[in-house]
């Protein structure tokens, strides 16, 4: 039989590997939408094309592709977690505006904002909740939280 007591300390063993699932998921998708997706896919020319037609200056486009990596690797090991979670909402806010004419589901053609609005509320539920297990450099206090690492 279960008490209450042993599902909230069982829940409390288990929340930093929630965490460590979630943190290292959204790594993983950000390495595969940055490097897969606009490298191998697109290609860089190609990407470039297209951040230009969004009216952004085309040298952007090798940075952007780069700081996407680097975030996604930043979360998959764990390194300032909450730091890169909150350094990803400009590129996913950006995508929900790229997308945003195209309507909510992301199937539609030119794909919907549906999954971009919730990669970045991942991201933000990310940098509340903290690094979860094995990081590796755990993340430095948020200045308006009083939490470091884990969420309290």
């Amino acid at each position: 039989m279960t008490t209450a007591a042993s599902t909230s300390n069982s829940a409390d063993t288990l929340a930093p590997w929630g965490a460590t699932l979630l943190r290292v998921s959204l790594g993983v998708m950000f390495v595969a939408h940055s490097v897969i997706l606009k490298v191998f896919v697109f290609t860089v020319a190609g990407f470039t094309g297209f951040f230009e037609s969004l009216g952004f200056p085309g040298f952007l486009a090798l940075p952007f592709i780069v700081a996407e990596a680097a975030i996604g690797v930043a979360l998959i090991l764990g390194i300032q977690t909450r730091w890169a979670a909150l350094a990803s909402l400009p590129i996913l806010l950006g995508a929900v505006w790229v997308h945003a004419g195209n309507g909510w589901v992301f199937s539609a053609e030119g794909g919907g904002w549906e999954y971009p609005l919730f990669l970045a509320v991942a991201a933000v539920v990310q940098a509340l909740i903290g690094d979860g297990a094995l990081a590796l450099s755990p993340s430095r206090r948020l200045p308006f939280t009083g939490a470091r690492g884990q969420a309290a």
